[in-house]
């Protein structure tokens, strides 16, 4: 994964999409694999999520201020 959503596949992993081609309003500082493996959710810094595959998008905080930027996440 890259800093702009772009998204290297290896071996047999998944390729579902990515941000690459798209202007970020804040770099992608993470990627959530889904749990069944054929998905993933990438999360960038302002809180905005992008869902791909079976990734289903239930929202995020892309459109919200935030008082710290977002620099992690974890599958639930």
């Amino acid at each position: 994964m890259a800093s702009d959503g772009g998204i290297f596949s290896f071996g047999d992993a998944g390729f579902f999409g990515s941000t690459g081609a798209l202007h970020l309003n804040q770099p992608i500082v993470a990627a959530i694999a889904t749990p069944s493996g054929a998905g993933y959710w990438l999360v960038a810094r302002d809180g905005g999520i992008f869902g791909f595959g079976d990734g289903t998008f239930f929202g995020s905080t892309g459109s919200i201020h935030l008082n710290q930027p977002i620099v992690a996440a974890m599958p639930r």
